[in-house]
């Protein structure tokens, strides 16, 4: 710690580290002590961006060598997430890390069993867990509000096509690992964190019809929960649309549709559905999505001792949902059990 502060080594330099950086910079239980990245360029372009005046490094051995650096925040591309993660853990850092955090079952378990050894804490940034949105829906799910959900349905449709900046390592399956690693991992971690239950079996389908990806740009699943609901994600890559994140639960008692609530059990002589205003999970701009809460949440974790609900222990199940549907798709939509 430095003054009684956290140290923050920002390794990686891309979209998402600059709204990182500005989160970690306005709490104000830690330090930005360093940037770094494959390039010093980009390090220093991020720092300049964001106003920082911290170290500028382009080998993550120092990072990990600095003693002032508590937490790793792990924004590079996909491939080097695992790696990474494991030389953070066994450094004895904290670490935050960029979804995917794994692109193997091999990765998932290493990363998992690293950090679990080293005793530090972890979040993954599976960051919608702080939209607005999803709190509201997590208390109405607490509260019983809709009872028992019997059909879950998430969705996540982002065009991400030829034009954007960073489609040439999105597009190789090397970098990327396949479009629900890549994208469809929100949606997936949505459908567990509503349901709070395990995926038991699966069966994936998907096309790549625009031919522009590796791999299945466009897939759909359909899952069965270990408690009995069903539930379906999806993810396409190739949609002419703007962002979407679609939320369907139906329970026994009511449904909830994005910020649409429908219980009559709760709301006698209901004639409409009743319209929640406020922040939803409808831009793919990283500054729109919660990284403050979600950055927040991980200090007063850290100085608390405890665990992160979306730990790499907790996302490591996301992660090994994900590859199993990957499984699906290789074996021409062939059922799936899980655990792999």
């Amino acid at each position: 710690m430095i003054d009684g502060k956290l140290g923050v080594a920002i390794h990686g330099a891309g979209d998402v580290a600059h709204a990182h950086a500005r989160s970690w910079k306005k709490n104000p239980q830690v330090q930005i002590v360093s940037i770094s990245s494959r390039t010093r360029a980009s390090a220093e372009r991020l720092a300049q961006n964001v106003g920082l005046d911290c170290e500028i490094r382009d080998d993550y051995d120092q990072v990990l060598a600095d003693p002032r650096v508590d937490i790793v925040n792990l924004s590079g591309p996909n491939d080097v997430h695992a790696r990474q993660g494991i030389a953070a853990a066994q450094a004895g850092k904290h670490v935050l890390i960029e979804k995917p955090m794994a692109l193997s079952m091999d990765e998932n378990r290493a990363l998992r069993d690293a950090v679990a050894r080293a005793g530090v804490k972890s979040v993954v940034s599976f960051v919608l867990r702080w939209n607005p949105l999803f709190e509201i829906i997590k208390r109405q799910l607490a509260a019983g509000t809709i009872g028992e959900i019997l059909h879950a349905e998430v969705d996540y449709w982002h065009g991400i096509g030829p034009g954007r900046r960073q489609f040439e390592w999105f597009r190789r399956r090397d970098a990327a690992g396949s479009a629900m690693l890549l994208a469809g991992c929100h949606a997936v971690d949505a459908l567990r964190w509503f349901v709070a239950d395990e995926v038991v079996e699966l069966s994936a389908m998907g096309n790549n019809m625009k031919g522009h990806y590796e791999y299945d740009a466009n897939v759909v699943v359909a899952m069965r929960f270990q408690g009995g609901a069903i539930a379906k994600a999806s993810v396409l890559l190739d949609a002419v649309m703007p962002y979407t994140f679609n939320i369907d639960l139906a329970g026994t008692q009511g449904t909830i549709r994005e910020n649409r609530l429908w219980a009559p059990a709760s709301f006698p002589g209901q004639t409409g559905w009743a319209v929640v205003p406020t922040i939803l999970p409808d831009s793919g701009d990283v500054h729109h999505h919660p990284f403050d809460a979600q950055i927040n949440h991980f200090v007063e974790c850290i100085l608390a001792g405890r665990e992160s609900h979306c730990n790499v222990a907790d996302a490591f199940h996301t992660h090994e949902l994900c590859l199993a549907i990957d499984e699906s798709l290789r074996q021409g939509g062939q059922r799936v059990r899980l655990p792999l």
